[in-house]
């Protein structure tokens, strides 16, 4: 699989995201949050629309965060949790804007994001008081 940063027209067979525990290593992951690396698909600077695989290590957990705007997760392989539901591989999960949660993935998984604006970490220590 080659890179597709650089690339965002690059198609990707369906088949190929179920196989990905297969060929993930070929991908350079780059740290997102503790326990949760991310591959960017695409990204419209830092406001805009994003795609991203993100692989989660047992234990991995995005912390509690805001949906600014549409986001779309399909599990393509593991499991993950939130303060919703649990999803399973195959599931796909809409959260519309203005919903938060955290996530966490006990055994690990992938995950395909994609999202039309950034989300908002909830948890990060404010810098005025």
């Amino acid at each position: 699989m080659t890179s597709m940063e650089n690339d965002p027209s690059r198609v990707i067979k369906l088949n190929d995201l179920f196989q990905i525990s297969g060929w993930q290593q070929k991908l350079p992951w780059k740290p997102f949050k503790p326990g949760v690396e991310i591959y960017r698909l695409y990204q419209e600077g830092d406001d805009g629309p994003t795609a991203a695989l993100l692989r989660f290590k047992p234990g991995g957990r995005v912390p509690l965060h805001e949906h600014t705007g549409w986001e779309h997760i399909f599990v393509l392989s593991g499991s993950q949790v939130d303060e919703n539901a649990r999803a399973e591989t195959g599931m796909l999960i809409i959260n519309p804007p203005g919903t938060s949660h955290s996530i966490l993935s006990e055994n690990g998984c992938i995950v395909l994001a994609i999202y039309e604006k950034p989300v908002k970490f909830l948890d990060t220590p404010s810098k005025s008081k």
